[in-house]
């Protein structure tokens, strides 16, 4: 659908929901970023993706760095609805540890090994702080820094920053060997780390 086109009536009628510019504009750039890299991917493949006019990622996001932050935020709150759903019927604070690396080893399957997306656009731009990266990061250690208090570890800032590290080179390893097995040894380090 052309941007000019307006959405059918059997679309609208059969309840499909028709995605805006903006909506496409970001899937695309997010599909598009996962499997080529931010750097790689230019304006003129995301708005061919998306199926928009070029006024269109202007009067929405402004530039291309915005649609990476509204990308890197997108992935953020994407992971953390799907850790939450995942332990949502869980008790234990250490099998709620535990399913960040389940999560992960899914999800290196399903991505073909691209590693972790935050990292992959911390890399791209090393001289760059991505707000949404910085919170994610921080998210995932005060959560396990909790789950540990929880648990009735000692010294848990100390410990979430032993398994952060487990899972950030987990997810490195993955990406390099394309296979799950650092992710899957990584969670069984984690498992004894915290005994």
């Amino acid at each position: 659908m052309s941007p000019t086109t307006a959405p059918k009536a059997a679309d609208t009628a059969s309840g499909l929901r028709v995605l805006g510019p903006a909506d496409r504009l970001l899937r695309a750039a997010s599909d598009l970023f996962a499997a080529q890299g931010i750097r790689a991917v230019g304006i003129d493949q995301i708005l061919r993706e998306a199926g928009v006019a070029k006024a269109s990622l202007y009067s929405t996001y402004g530039s291309k760095d915005a649609l990476i932050v509204a990308y890197l935020e997108e992935i953020d709150q994407r992971d953390r609805n799907r850790w939450n759903a995942a332990v949502a019927a869980q008790r234990d604070p250490v099998a709620k540890i535990l399913t960040f690396f389940d999560l992960a080893a899914t999800a290196a399957k399903t991505r073909n090994f691209r590693g972790c997306l935050y990292a992959n656009a911390a890399t791209e731009f090393p001289g760059t702080v991505w707000e949404p990266v910085r919170a994610h990061r921080e998210w995932f250690r005060a959560t396990v820094t909790a789950l540990l208090r929880e648990a009735g570890v000692s010294h848990p800032d100390n410990m979430a920053r032993r398994v952060q590290l487990f899972y950030d080179g987990a997810l490195t390893a993955s990406k390099m060997e394309k296979s799950a097995a650092p992710i899957t040894l990584a969670r069984k380090l984690t498992r004894e780390l915290i005994g």
